[in-house]
């Protein structure tokens, strides 16, 4: 459980035996046990509104309880109606797709699907899509395209299932297929991270016209413990190379690798989903509505430099 959880928590727990004790007669020795209790809530709430440190953060984005895709499409989307199978060799249950409405508007919405219990999560395989997971996906992101419908990715994916059988029905190539034709599509798409971004099984999704990241979601190339055992030989160095990966959405932002930080209730997404999703449409609207505005020839190129000068670097005299 997240420091902050506990925090909440305890917190709760300590203001309501602090209403009990009001409630009720008061003597010396009890008004004393509440100044001592109001002196530790003055403390959590100081702590609570610190800073989350890259770890804490991570450690949300993972929170059992986050909202996920379906989630999301349940209260921002209306009228979706799920398309399944790659027509190649199966239907890949991490990711969802389908058409729906946005506010009135036909789009087409695409996102991984982690599952909440045991059974939906080996359903969905913990939300680590296979080829035909990414086969489907483009599949009917270039059926948007047919009809002129903008496109709404979510991702939540640790990253693409690393199993053989993934491998033998080409994961890479299929990952690889999926980022030359999203970048070339004809529509607007906005891609939101909403709770973890892991590697290139979350970019298959997210070559879109605008990156935004859930506030308290990260992104990266490798979990922190993964870099922390290839890095130190120390898997338990995770807060150390979570901070050194720069891997929040404050830092992407800052780094030019995301375009917009969308907030999240008090307390983190997992808190509140209607407040959190309200919040999510919230942007998708005022981004959805600058892209309209763009002719299609334009959102492609602009595409194309957008992803191409991520990351670079220019050396200036000293």
């Amino acid at each position: 459980m997240a420091a902050t959880e506990k925090a909440q928590q305890e917190l709760e727990q300590i203001e309501r035996q602090v209403a009990e004790m009001e409630a009720g007669e008061t003597d010396d020795a009890t008004r004393r046990q509440i100044a001592k209790l109001q002196d530790r809530i003055d403390i959590l709430r100081r702590e609570m509104n610190a800073p989350l440190t890259a770890w804490q953060k991570t450690e949300l984005a993972r929170h059992p309880q986050r909202p996920q895709s379906l989630d999301y499409i349940e209260r921002v989307f209306t009228d979706f109606s799920e398309i399944h199978g790659d027509r190649g060799f199966g239907d890949d249950a991490a990711i969802v797709c389908g058409m729906a409405r946005f506010h009135g508007e036909e789009v087409l919405v695409v996102g991984t699907q982690k599952g909440r219990d045991m059974k939906q999560r080996v359903f969905r395989n913990f939300g680590t899509p296979h080829p035909e997971g990414y086969r489907k996906a483009i599949r009917v992101m270039q059926v948007a395209e047919k009809f002129h419908r903008p496109i709404f990715t979510l991702v939540d994916t640790d990253g693409a299932y690393p199993g053989i059988n993934a491998e033998e029905r080409g994961q890479a190539e299929a990952i690889a297929y999926n980022l030359r034709e999203m970048a070339r599509l004809e529509v607007p798409i906005i891609a939101t991270v909403i709770g973890v971004g892991g590697s290139g099984g979350a970019l298959a999704i997210a070559v879109a016209d605008r990156v935004l990241m859930m506030e308290n979601s990260i992104y990266s190339v490798i979990s922190p413990e993964g870099c922390a055992a290839i890095m130190w030989r120390d898997a338990s160095k995770k807060e150390l190379a979570a901070e050194a990966m720069r891997i929040t959405a404050t830092d992407l932002s800052e780094l030019g690798c995301i375009d917009d930080i969308v907030p999240e209730p008090e307390g983190g997404a997992h808190r509140d989903h209607e407040a959190a999703a309200n919040l999510l449409d919230a942007s998708l609207q005022k981004h959805f509505a600058e892209l309209k505005k763009i002719p299609p020839a334009e959102l492609v190129a602009s595409r194309y430099n957008k992803f191409r000068t991520i990351a670079q670097f220019f050396k200036t005299e000293s």
